[in-house]
């Protein structure tokens, strides 16, 4: 509709889309740019063709932006944030798998494309859910990769492609996370300011992208809670007597005690599973403790006497993190010690992941059936008091963490299984919305979306990405790999295999600047000390780069205060001598008039 208006029309269109100044404005620049290249055309390349492949880019341009519409209009930017995350850990998913599949995988079936699978063994079906028995002799997992140069036009090592291939897309991955998650706490919580909360709430906090009427009143209804909330968290503190404060420590002294317990206790069952179950029993295990407990922290949340509903959730979040970071840790231990004492071990830790990624993605559609559609039948039909359930924004996100870490376990272990949380992510992404418009209505409590991105982003670097990558360095640099398979047999380490090149290298010509590099820089202890040092001192220089802007914005609001003051101090001047004065003030007006 917009591309047959003028451009006045346009621009008042777009003025009145419900959108953010910066979307606007982004729509505006590309139908500008758009303009301008239409402009620099000759006449005859306006075919009919090519008109019709411009009216169908904005035709799918223009869908995308309705569906994105549909979901803010309906549940919010809070809402919204989690989809935008999804689709950012996708993304993350397609880069690894075209890496992987295009410098480990893509070599290895041109040189041999046909994989040495025993006549006994053929494809049931069963191994997409147990990942065992014909994927085992392919190239899904570390086993089914050879150590060999191979030999073509242009010689390939398949060692150093291995390597290198997964050092530098974890490396590349720290960078953009790194990068991702200061841009966004730069923009949202370096300059922020807590005394203002209460203002935010009152002047800025409100949606305007929020079009259903129903959302709206229940927005407006969640505004005012908030606010009597800000308000009242300080008075609140002051009127608690010693013996409630005493009470309400005791409160969370017990319920962080139980949570421990909790964690405890599901660490130990995991270890006692390991060592005595089978195929499917560890990650159907796993998943369920990851869907039941989280429901016993929600159950003490109701018991606890927060002052704040943001504190609540912090609550609520850092328990469920410990508990997947105890989880994954325990499952870890049991792999590096006693799995890595078997025969091919890396293709066996490979197996476990997948399996665990694979009943990870039937709980989270279990999730989605049970605690939302029929949460949704009980709480409209049968139980009306209960309600429609909410779409906890908290927890599904910590469940895509949850997810994204094992696939950055696997890296190592299994190149390929990024491919299945492509198809994991993909399908997730459509069942969570339609799940979303049929069963769930917007939280009654939101945070402020950029800033819960910065906490997504936060916590998927630390802990998760950072004890993926400690796995993975570990595996690389301290364990001896499989002596019959794998493309690091017969190796020290995998690490070795640098050292290995360097070797080769001495007899090349024109290498001696890759050799001094090596020996002088990268096994240099002194190399990493000076690196970490420099990292320090820029951290210590951006640091006192923000304190000085907020002691900076301090002196400026207070130079607003004292020019306030001198503004009322001049009015109160004023009518004094208006007061004092009035018929030569009268005087003075009536002159002025004529």
């Amino acid at each position: 509709e917009l591309v047959a208006l003028s451009t006045r029309d346009q621009i008042r269109a777009i003025r009145e889309l419900p959108m953010s100044f910066g979307e606007k404005k982004h729509i505006r620049s590309g139908f500008e740019s758009q303009a301008v290249k239409d402009d620099k055309l000759p006449f005859q390349c306006h075919s009919a063709d090519r008109v019709n492949h411009y009216t169908l880019q904005r035709v799918i341009k223009q869908n995308s932006t309705v569906q994105r519409l549909e979901v803010i209009g309906k549940f919010g930017t809070s809402v919204l944030s989690y989809f935008v995350f999804l689709k950012w850990l996708l993304m993350f998913n397609i880069f690894s798998f075209l890496i992987n599949f295009g410098f480990i995988t893509i070599p290895l079936l041109v040189y041999d494309p046909l994989p040495n699978i025993p006549p006994n063994v053929s494809f049931r079906g069963l191994e997409i859910l147990t990942g065992v028995g014909y994927f085992n002799y392919t190239v899904m997992y570390y086993g089914g990769y050879s150590n060999e140069t191979l030999v073509g036009q242009v010689d390939y090592n398949m060692q150093l492609a291995y390597f290198f291939t997964i050092a530098v897309y974890m490396v590349l991955c720290g960078i953009a996370l790194i990068f991702s998650m200061a841009s966004s706490f730069k923009t949202n919580h370096v300059l922020a300011d807590p005394a203002s909360e209460s203002a935010w709430q009152l002047l800025c906090s409100w949606d305007f992208s929020v079009t259903n009427e129903k959302a709206v009143r229940q927005r407006k209804n969640n505004l005012c809670v908030q606010l009597k909330e800000s308000l009242s968290e300080k008075a609140q503190r002051k009127r608690l007597t010693l013996s409630e404060k005493l009470g309400h420590f005791g409160v969370y002294l017990g319920s962080w005690l139980l949570s421990t317990c909790l964690i405890l206790a599901t660490d130990a069952a995991n270890w006692s599973l390991l060592q005595e179950a089978k195929t499917l029993l560890v990650p159907f295990v796993v998943s369920l403790m990851n869907l039941v407990v989280p429901l016993f922290y929600s159950l003490f949340n109701k018991f606890e006497h927060y002052s704040s509903h943001r504190r609540l959730i912090y609550a609520l979040v850092v328990r469920n993190v410990f508990l997947k970071v105890s989880i994954l840790a325990v499952l870890c231990y049991y792999w590096m010690n006693v799995v890595a004492e078997t025969f091919c071990w890396e293709s066996m830790v490979g197996q476990a992941l997948y399996r665990l990624v694979v009943v990870d993605f039937l709980f989270l559609m279990l999730g989605s059936f049970f605690g939302e559609f029929l949460s949704n039948v009980i709480g409209t039909r049968l139980l009306p008091r209960i309600g429609v359930p909410e779409f906890d924004v908290a927890r599904n996100v910590l469940e895509l963490i949850y997810a994204q870490t094992l696939a950055w376990l696997g890296i190592y272990f299994a190149p390929l299984l990024p491919a299945i949380q492509i198809v994991k992510f993909f399908i997730l992404f459509y069942l969570k919305k339609v799940s979303l418009t049929q069963n769930c209505q917007p939280p009654q409590r939101t945070g402020r979306a950029a800033q819960m991105q910065t906490i997504f982003i936060a916590l998927l670097f630390f802990p998760f990405f950072v004890g993926a990558l400690s796995i993975v360095a570990y595996v690389s640099w301290s364990l001896t790999p499989s002596e019959h398979c794998g493309p690091f047999r017969g190796l020290n380490n995998s690490f070795s295999v640098v050292g290995v090149w360097i070797h080769h290298l001495e007899d090349i010509p024109g290498s001696q600047w890759a050799i001094w590099i090596y020996q002088n820089i990268i096994k240099s202890e002194i190399f990493y000390f000076i690196v970490t040092l420099i990292i320090l001192m820029i951290i210590y220089v951006f640091w006192q780069v923000t304190q000085g802007r907020k002691e900076l914005i301090v002196l400026l609001k207070q130079q607003i205060v004292n020019e306030g003051k001198d503004k009322s101090y001049l009015l109160d001047k004023l009518q004094n001598l208006q007061t004092s004065q009035p018929n030569k003030t009268n005087k003075l007006m009536n002159q002025k008039k004529v």
